[in-house]
């Protein structure tokens, strides 16, 4: 289909009596972001892996840009950039050396592979660093290099049709991060389609259209963060006691299903959902005051992505290191 990207249909994959792809399941639209997140070993490094036509699959089909990863890995290849975990740059030579040189990796003649290295380090902000060494580069700038060097191979000096990032940002400070999630956004601007992993799981909230949950190889959801947070059960109300010895005492009067509330003595939090969010908010505010029991702190909030994850999965491994993975 000339929207679709990316199609995963039935893929099997195992290592000995480890099933890492077990019938797992994508489309992913042209121009588009698509999330993949999963606990420790859920196989989604093996599935970049076969997207990226460094792994065959076992079985199922796989297509990438219209072409077929295992009759047509050629053909994919030029069409793909990768970003692995870690920088692939050598810190002795400048920004600029080392494009030129992942350029000729790509068989672009010496005078295209100038032209485009100078064009990508002026995009990225990178021109007035790209005659020093990427030793003295902060984190954010030999990112932002190391992207730049995924997208040198694009067929007739153009971007890949499709990027994939593992995990981008790891290790990055905020501003750094930052930097990078301009950039992926420039990228998907001009049509690029991104398969992010990754750790943070605000980074899929920011960036992903669609975000799609793996698990024992397989995907258990696939849909936009607030489908995935609606999941959760919606909205909450949490309520912080200034004397965390009423506690009880709040439950009883709180105008709430007493079997939805949660109570967090070790923060002073009692928490429910709540449907009609200003009006579970006014009710309970009155609720309080009428009965003398002082609140700290009142707040509607929304499921984050995190809960979402934790809800889906069932498990807690993930939600610290979400992209390392066995296989």
């Amino acid at each position: 289909m000339a929207d679709t990207a990316i199609t995963v249909d039935g893929v099997h994959k195992r290592y000995g009596e480890t099933r890492a792809l077990d019938g797992l399941d994508l489309t992913v639209a042209r121009g588009t972001v698509q999330g993949v997140l999963g606990p420790n070993g859920a196989g989604k490094t093996t599935l970049v892996r076969i997207l990226s036509t460094l792994l065959r699959p076992d079985a199922g089909r796989v297509e990438v840009a219209g072409h077929d990863v295992q009759a047509e890995a050629r053909e994919v290849r030029r069409r793909i950039g990768l970003l692995g975990q870690h920088a692939a740059l050598d810190e002795e030579l400048d920004g600029r050396q080392n494009l030129e040189l992942f350029g000729r990796l790509h068989h672009l003649g010496a005078r295209h592979a100038r032209v485009r290295a100078a064009e990508l380090l002026e995009r990225f902000g990178l021109a007035d660093a790209g005659r020093k060494p990427v030793r003295s580069y902060s984190g954010g700038m030999r990112r932002r290099l190391d992207l730049a060097a995924s997208l040198i191979g694009g067929r007739h000096g153009a971007d890949p049709e499709v990027l994939f990032l593992d995990e981008p940002t790891t290790g990055l400070d905020p501003r750094g991060r930052a930097e990078v999630w301009s950039a992926v956004r420039s990228l998907v601007g001009g049509g690029t389609t991104v398969v992010l992993t990754t750790q943070y799981l605000e980074e899929a909230d920011q960036l992903a259209d669609r975000i799609c949950v793996v698990d024992r190889g397989r995907v258990i959801a696939d849909g936009t963060a607030d489908e995935l947070k609606a999941l959760t059960g919606g909205d909450r109300i949490d309520v912080v006691l200034r004397d965390g010895g009423l506690l009880g005492a709040a439950v009883a009067l709180l105008p709430l299903p007493k079997e939805d509330v949660t109570v967090d003595t070790d923060r002073r939090l009692l928490s429910a959902p709540v449907t009609d969010r200003m009006a579970a908010l006014f009710a309970i505010v009155r609720a309080l005051e009428e009965a003398g029991v002082e609140a700290e702190d009142v707040a509607l909030r929304r499921p984050t992505l995190d809960e979402a994850f934790l809800h889906l999965t069932g498990r807690v491994d993930g939600a610290d290191d979400l992209a390392k993975e066995a296989v």
